[in-house]
């Protein structure tokens, strides 16, 4: 039989474990009631996340099957990943009619399961220069589309603003290799990041 202070030590070291691989700062100050309740805080963070998971497959089962979404829980948060053409015209930064429903399904989620949390909206192209679209670089159509779906989501689904942030990362976050068409296509891309809110500080106490 198992000692209650191997148990007590185990069970922190599971969940230290699974905050570390969802994405959060975990340092455990021994005896500090403020961490305790920081992990109960990151338990329930997490439970959202893996729920707003579940039920964003479920609501775009259809543009997963057909490559066009995808949804992963990564080490910064559970991130969906709309391939740029799904929502944009080449070049242009205004939403394609055909591509609000699917920003619809992922606001549902926004307002209801992880209706607590931040969201952070990235865009990223190709490393294909600017030509005859008008902008400047990547840089600033990257940031375009990021804030377009920003605004959607603040004027037409009612995210409240402060939850939300917009960057454009232009050609230099790229998921794949630029040298094939599937490469480019996939580096061109809208990602929503669910944040986890809780983190740890970041110092020790013996």
């Amino acid at each position: 039989m198992f000692s209650s202070k191997f148990m007590k030590s185990f069970l922190v070291f599971t969940l230290l474990t699974a905050f570390s691989a969802s994405g959060c700062t975990v340092i455990y100050q021994k005896g500090r009631r403020t961490d305790v309740e920081k992990i109960s805080q990151l338990t329930d963070q997490l439970s959202e996340l893996e729920k707003a998971k579940a039920e964003l497959e479920d609501r775009l089962k259809g543009e997963i099957s057909d490559k066009e979404v995808k949804v992963e829980m990564l080490e910064r948060g559970l991130v969906i990943t709309f391939v740029a053409e799904v929502l944009f015209d080449s070049g242009k930064a205004h939403l394609r009619n055909e591509s609000l429903g699917k920003l619809d399904k992922v606001a549902g989620v926004l307002k209801t399961t992880v209706k607590d949390l931040s969201v952070g909206i990235e865009g990223h192209t190709d490393n294909e220069p600017i030509k005859h679209s008008g902008w400047k670089s990547n840089w600033e159509l990257s940031s375009a589309r990021a804030m377009s779906v920003l605004h959607y989501l603040v004027d037409n689904q009612e995210i409240a603003p402060t939850r939300l942030a917009g960057t454009g990362y232009g050609e230099y976050r790229p998921v794949a290799s630029n040298d094939t068409r599937d490469g480019r296509q996939n580096n061109r891309r809208v990602e929503i990041v669910i944040l986890p809110k809780t983190q740890l500080e970041k110092t020790t106490q013996e």
